[in-house]
């Protein structure tokens, strides 16, 4: 490769960092602004999730199309697409005047966003040789790791002090200074001519499969299951998946080729990526839930005391790339995988006393861990694919990825929720007026309340109501650290499955 050469592939990756990082970010900023838009359109709770719903459904539902489009209309002219339609539908989010426009063009923004990861996944493969490839996608971890960091605080920061639409325009900038490079930098790469095999079964079911599996999924703790269309939306959506999977199977040119997982490094490398989410929901999504219900932070606070751990994943992100590179994937990401268990093994003992700082530190280290084991376990999956199939490979893992994040999400609510449940009653056994320490609790209590002009009869019921919170919040407390403890679990389960990675280092690659 030349130096022109050379230097192209770090600017291309530079291009794909940029949408990269407009999508992660804006997925970390829309929760934040869900009361706001609420107060703003008029809308109950259930209405406005449809903002969160439609998003996650239309982005699951477009990414099984990726390695199609790739190879018909180039990957460049993909890439510009996707950004163009994000950064559309980020501005008309901004401008949107009802919860129903808004619903529509965060759908817009979604097909640009599921579109971008798995294409900026294939052009970093199709430009960069298999030596150097685990740098790069070190680099480009980064901007994954940095912008769910940054969006608590940022958003925090502009619903605090300006106006919650700039959450969506804040992407505009910066999406046409990404079409403008990506234009002007990018390369076109081989395209295959349209021979009207276009795999319209797979498309079909695996869109009906997706949108349908993933909306029960993601309302699963909620679900009334007396309501009669859940079972069926359950059912047409498992069914259609099955379908999509013969038909896959089976077809010449099919959506997501299926076949590639026979290849054992990549198959592997797509399990151990499913059982880490899982053992990654200890940070990103339990722990936030701690430092905000249990602490009582608010988001802004929660992302400062987080942006620690981001950090650290994207030091050693690129590290782990460079060590990948050169001595393969075991070396460092067993290494990784050990530090995020001791990481996670020691979030297990939180509590309400549990300071800031020893968060922080421990959160660091266990994100010194994340950085060190993600990108060579992709890699490695990718590593195995001929490059042909890198685009299929990618759009696979991408949706492999998006479902299996609704379930752990779904499985660790369920799980914290049912152990919440059954501390409080475990706890609340205990609490009643014949014991006779209660009963000397509640009177101190209600006395203090009857020292600020309560009467004896409601002072009383406020003493039961404080006490009754204090069980309650001891018992969440107890749900979050048992549910961190089988997160890490999960990790004990990934490092084993390491060890049976064949792949040792770049070396071997080359000779295959």
């Amino acid at each position: 490769m030349n130096k022109h050469d050379d230097v192209y592939k770090w600017l291309a990756l530079f291009v794909v960092l940029i949408g990269t990082f407009m999508s992660v970010l804006s997925s970390s900023l829309i929760n934040l602004a869900l009361p706001k838009m609420m107060s703003v359109f008029g809308v109950t709770l259930s209405d406005i999730t449809w903002v969160v719903t439609a998003y996650s459904l239309a982005m699951g539902a477009v990414v099984p199309l990726t390695g199609f489009l790739s190879d018909t209309i180039g990957i460049k002219k993909l890439y510009v697409i996707a950004l163009s339609m994000f950064t559309l539908g980020s501005a008309l989010s901004g401008m949107a005047w009802s919860n129903s426009a808004m619903i529509v063009f965060r759908v817009i923004q979604a097909i640009g966003g599921g579109l971008m990861s798995p294409v900026g996944m294939s052009i970093v493969y199709a430009i960069f040789p298999v030596e150097e490839r685990g740098k790069a996608l070190g680099i480009w971890g980064v901007a994954a790791m940095a912008a769910p960091a940054l969006g608590p605080t940022l958003g925090g920061y502009i619903l605090s002090n300006l106006d919650w639409r700039l959450l969506f325009y804040i992407n505009v900038p910066i999406g046409i200074f990404g079409i403008i490079f990506a234009c002007f930098l990018l390369r076109e790469t081989d395209k295959k001519p349209y021979e009207g095999n276009f795999d319209i079964i797979g498309f079909i079911t695996s869109v009906v499969g997706i949108v349908c599996t993933l909306y029960v999924v993601g309302k699963w703790s909620t679900i009334n299951w007396k309501e009669i269309h859940f079972p069926i939306l359950l059912t047409i959506g498992i069914f259609s998946l099955i379908l999509f999977v013969i038909n896959e199977l089976t077809h010449t040119n099919p959506l997501l080729d299926l076949r590639v997982l026979k290849l054992y490094d990549y198959g592997l490398s797509q399990i151990i990526s499913c059982v880490l989410v899982m053992a990654l929901m200890g940070g990103s999504y339990i722990l936030p839930l701690y430092l905000q219900n249990v602490k009582g932070l608010s988001a802004m606070q929660c992302g400062i005391i987080m942006l620690p751990s981001a950090i650290s994943a994207a030091i050693t992100m690129p590290i782990s790339g460079a060590i990948f590179d050169k001595f393969g994937a075991k070396v460092v990401t067993i290494p990784g995988l050990f530090i995020l268990l001791w990481g996670s093994y020691h979030l297990t003992y939180l509590s309400s006393d549990t300071s800031n700082l020893t968060i922080m530190t421990i959160s660091f280290i266990r994100g010194i861990g994340l950085g060190l084991a993600m990108m060579p376990i992709n890699a490695v999956g990718m590593n195995a694919v001929p490059l042909h199939l890198t685009g299929k490979a990618s759009a696979l893992t991408n949706t492999l990825r998006n479902i299996f994040s609704s379930i752990s999400v779904t499985i660790v609510a369920t799980l914290m929720t049912t152990k919440m449940n059954n501390n409080y009653s475990r706890l609340a056994e205990n609490v009643t007026l014949s014991n006779q320490a209660v009963a000397d609790t509640i009177k101190q209590v209600q006395g203090i309340y009857m020292s600020s002009g309560m009467t004896s009869a409601d002072s009383q019921m406020s003493a039961i109501s404080a006490i009754a919170g204090v069980i309650q919040k001891q018992a969440y407390l107890d749900a979050i650290n048992y549910t961190i403890a089988f997160t890490a679990v999960t990790v004990l389960v990934a490092i084993a499955l390491v060890f049976m990675m064949k792949a040792q280092g770049q070396k071997e690659i080359f000779k295959c």
